[in-house]
């Protein structure tokens, strides 16, 4: 039970003296109530905080009634436990704080009070001003942010028009900009219920990813990658090897240097521990550091001075554009020559989600593969032309024109006669440029199904525009993250996997890549994992011509299908018969 101590709420005796015990002992003495008056001035607060608006009688001799701020604490749990079974009962801070605010403004009559929370502008506008470094203006963009603009303000629904027009006047918000919430701000505190002991019947099953390379062959992922591509599909599959990977060209005596790019990582990142230790021993190590990765510039500020300080090369980015792609480039000394391995994903090399988001990630030594990573961070990191490219397909120079090449090229077959299919996977769809063209393409008669997880503003199902296309979306346990992009060429399948979606700043205001799956058994596996998307009957929402969304049930008789469960027992599955299929080979000779 969560439950709040304000008056509209019917609390047992104990829990009430428990919440009054936990105000005097645990809130009392951190709270500061804050008037605003002609002598003090509305205080700055802080982005995305909880704060109560108490509206107080006028004081003596006035007609307006009297404002002030109460900050719900930062560093105390909202969820309060109140019950002697601390599993059963809560009650959140900001109503406990509610209850006893009669303590924090003795003598005087409280009209009302409300809980809000702002959001300020968090976007980082960094130009050349000044000659300051990219890490400087990042840094001094930080700062300017505490004190940016309020752009939404989030209030309680029931709060008087008198408060609600107090505070629009205040913060300098619009009524459109200002949203009046039906229950607690911010419900991700409910998220902690999902800690309490207890409950198992509740919960999902343990998940563990399998790990489809077994532990003697990890030993050497060097050798491994020389005879295969690797395709890993997490979280079902285990992110151990990619650790692996670069944990090993840390220590590996012959490899000369490891450039990789960095976008978002998680706290005590191995990974990152690794390209430390190949720094400090004197391996050329180049990390490209994305310091605009939204809401992460801090951390990430704080991941390219320690690597600078180990003795990597630093890259800040580029000035003007994202980098979003995802890669690690391994250079190793052999006895034949040089050799390089390649990581290339569609998620960022970040330990904890990678256990979360369902992401895939290729690795190869194939020539072409690691010849145009080259060239990637050459223009990267040095002064050069955007590079030619073989397999890579990069953002903002080709990506654009190649995928509306892909499509038309569907849209050509179909108008032939030729059966024609895109099937596409992303986070979100947006680009009108897109858009229009896979129009162009259902009404010619390809068949288009697309899996959008968020945001999607084409419209499937319209009559001689869309017919053909369908949309779902799947939203389960897992954060559906993986960009996969087919197209059935006349037979020749083409599967291509990209760390961008197709939305306008992804093509042209970002360094990403998208790269294609060359082995047939990856490919089909791939193309596989992507069909199934279009079966699920339990967690699948299908958008419909009018912007809404509908669930599909099974058809009668048949079961549910819920595609993340089946990914992971089949997962389990290949794991297993890679278990006992396991042959030890010599190192084969470079492709």
């Amino acid at each position: 039970m969560v439950s709040a101590c304000s008056s509209g709420m019917r609390l047992t005796t104990s829990i009430g003296r428990r919440c009054g015990s936990f105000f005097a002992n645990e809130l009392l003495p951190v709270l500061t109530p804050l008037a605003i008056d002609v002598s003090r001035p509305f205080p700055l607060l802080a982005s995305l905080s909880q704060h109560h608006a108490v509206r107080l009688d006028p004081a003596p001799g006035e007609t307006a009634a009297r404002l002030a701020i109460v900050q719900v604490p930062t560093g105390q749990a909202r969820l309060v436990p109140v019950s002697p079974d601390p599993r059963f009962a809560f009650v959140l801070l900001e109503e406990i704080i509610r209850a006893h605010l009669s303590q924090l403004f003795p003598g005087q009559q409280i009209l009302e009070s409300a809980v809000l929370r702002v959001s300020r502008d968090a976007g980082l506008e960094v130009d050349d001003e000044g000659g300051r470094s990219q890490l400087e203006l990042v840094e001094r963009e930080l700062r300017r942010r505490r004190s940016s603009d309020v752009v939404r303000l989030e209030i309680e629904a029931g709060a008087s028009p008198e408060l609600l027009a107090l505070l629009q006047e205040q913060f300098e918000v619009e009524h459109s900009a200002t949203y009046s919430v039906p229950g607690p701000l911010d419900l991700r505190v409910l998220a902690a219920i999902a800690d309490v002991s207890g409950f198992e019947e509740l919960r999902h099953p343990p998940f563990q990813p399998t790990d489809i390379i077994a532990a003697e062959q990890q030993a050497d992922m060097f050798s491994l990658i020389d005879g295969q591509d690797i395709l890993l599909h997490h979280p079902y599959d285990a992110y151990d090897p990619v650790v692996a990977l670069v944990s090993q060209a840390a220590e590996d005596p012959d490899v000369l240097a490891i450039k990789q790019t960095l976008y978002r990582a998680n706290l005590n990142s191995r990974l990152i521990a690794s390209l430390q230790r190949a720094a400090e021993r004197h391996k050329q190590v180049t990390v490209l550091v994305e310091l605009t990765a939204r809401f992460d510039e801090e951390r990430n500020i704080r991941w390219a001075r320690a690597l600078e300080e180990a003795g990597a090369h630093v890259i800040y980015g580029l000035r003007g554009y994202k980098t979003h792609a995802k890669l690690c480039l391994i250079v190793r000394r052999r006895p034949g020559g040089i050799r390089r391995y390649l990581h290339l994903g569609t998620g960022n090399y970040n330990e904890q989600t990678a256990r979360v988001y369902t992401d895939f990630g290729l690795m190869t030594s194939s020539q072409p593969f690691v010849e145009d990573a080259t060239a990637l961070f050459t223009a990267l990191t040095g002064y050069s032309d955007p590079p030619r490219l073989k397999k890579l397909i990069m953002a903002p120079t080709g990506l654009r024109a190649r995928l509306l090449k892909l499509i038309h090229r569907e849209r050509r077959r179909a108008e032939a006669g030729q059966p024609a299919e895109i099937v596409a996977k992303m986070n979100s769809l947006l680009d009108a440029e897109i858009i229009d063209a896979l129009y162009s393409a259902s009404a010619a008669g390809v068949r288009i199904r697309l899996n959008v997880r968020g945001i999607c503003t084409l419209i499937p199902g319209a009559a001689g525009v869309s017919e053909n296309i369908e949309v779902v979306s799947i939203v389960d346990r897992f954060l559906e993250h993986s960009r996969v992009y087919y197209f059935l060429n006349g037979g020749d399948e083409e599967v291509y996997l990209a760390s961008a979606d197709w939305m306008t700043r992804n093509l042209d205001r970002r360094i990403e890549l998208m790269f294609p799956v060359e082995s047939a058994e990856n490919r089909a596996r791939v193309v596989h994992a992507l069909r199934m998307m279009f079966r699920d009957t339990v967690k699948a929402r299908w958008l419909r011509a009018d912007g809404s969304y509908e669930r599909r049930g099974p058809s009668a008789g048949d079961p549910p299908f819920r595609v993340q469960c089946h990914l992971q027992a089949e997962a389990r599955r290949t794991a297993a018969r890679a278990r006992a299929d396991i042959v030890f080979q010599p190192e084969v000779e470079p492709r």
